[in-house]
């Protein structure tokens, strides 16, 4: 029997103390009317207790029957963590770019390899802190037996739950931010001149040209409202209607300005002294004038798709 004893104290091992005995006793007493069953047809062998004993399962997962561990995060609120989660990685995202944007563009010798590391460094940094902070909170919740979303689970409506909807027309957090982080990273931009020191602007041996620095603070109006879009798409988290119309008129309105911006030449002009390099700013302006047409070509795909889903909703 001494296999039997070191099973049931490796058993008691996994357990709280207040419950090793009373479990113990009832364990011992199950395998114990095992092996009284099986000493009925003859003397036991060592290897016949090892095999009922292998057939009651690895100590730790019979501690786990009788005393279930709590869970980091309590089942009540894993949708509530989960949103926590990607509300707060997509503000520290769009904060990463603002951050990157601000050192990026204010650096007299910018990188864009550089911005990119800055920005996928500090977003895994705060990324990680963030992430532990958001599960210890739960954790500590969840060791006391409390949950979290449990006052908003017993206030809720069946009336209040949305309506059926395809997959499509769940609007994903990722999208969201990213777009925020493409809005103010544009915004940014155009309005370098407001927020750089003239001694960083005068160290940009590159710039846009008059016409179209003055194009695009136009535009910036636009870009608000896409910001308020984003927000409003937020808030909803499916698409509707009036959602779809209102970012189909964005991206058209995005689409033709990049279109006609990209005829607009010139584009960029040279600050102080010649551009020295391997380029010339003429070839710079073609180049950047190719690429406003072919980004222009994903705000009118946008555009046309969510043309077919509204069409699609005002049909059911």
């Amino acid at each position: 029997m001494e296999l039997v004893d070191r099973y049931i104290a490796a058993v008691q091992r996994e357990l709280p103390e207040d419950k090793r005995q009373e479990i113990s006793r009832e364990l011992k007493a199950n395998i114990c009317d095992q092996l009284d069953a099986l000493a009925e047809q003859g003397e036991l062998s060592e290897s016949q207790i090892a095999a009922v004993l292998k057939q009651m399962g690895h100590p730790a997962q019979v501690a786990w029957q009788f005393v279930p561990p709590s869970p980091i995060v309590a089942n009540e609120d894993i949708s509530l963590f989960k949103y926590t989660l990607y509300m707060v990685l997509g503000v520290l995202f769009v904060l990463q770019v603002i951050g990157g944007a601000t050192q990026w563009l204010g650096a007299s010798e910018g990188s864009l390899l550089g911005f990119l590391l800055h920005i996928v460094h500090g977003f895994i940094g705060d990324a990680c802190f963030a992430f532990t902070v958001i599960v210890l909170s739960f954790w500590s919740f969840s060791i006391q037996g409390k949950s979290i979303s449990a006052g908003c689970s017993k206030d809720w409506q069946p009336q209040q739950l949305p309506k059926v909807a395809p997959s499509w027309q769940h609007i994903r957090f990722s999208d969201v931010f990213s777009d925020l982080a493409t809005y103010l990273f544009l915004l940014m931009v155009i309005w370098s001149s407001v927020w750089m020191s003239a001694e960083q602007l005068a160290a940009r041996s590159v710039i846009f040209s008059v016409n179209v620095q003055q194009l695009l603070q136009w535009f910036s109006p636009i870009i608000l409202l896409s910001i308020l879009n984003s927000f409003w798409q937020l808030r909803r988290q499916v698409w509707t209607e009036t959602l779809l119309l209102t970012n189909m008129g964005i991206n058209l309105a995005y689409a033709l300005f990049l279109v006609f911006l990209a005829f607009n030449s010139p584009l960029l002009q040279v600050q102080g002294s010649d551009l020295n390099g391997l380029f010339t700013v003429q070839q710079l302006d073609k180049w950047l004038s190719h690429a406003l047409l072919v980004t222009a070509l994903f705000p009118s795909y946008e555009c046309i798709r969510d043309l077919l889903r509204w069409r699609k909703l005002i049909a059911s």
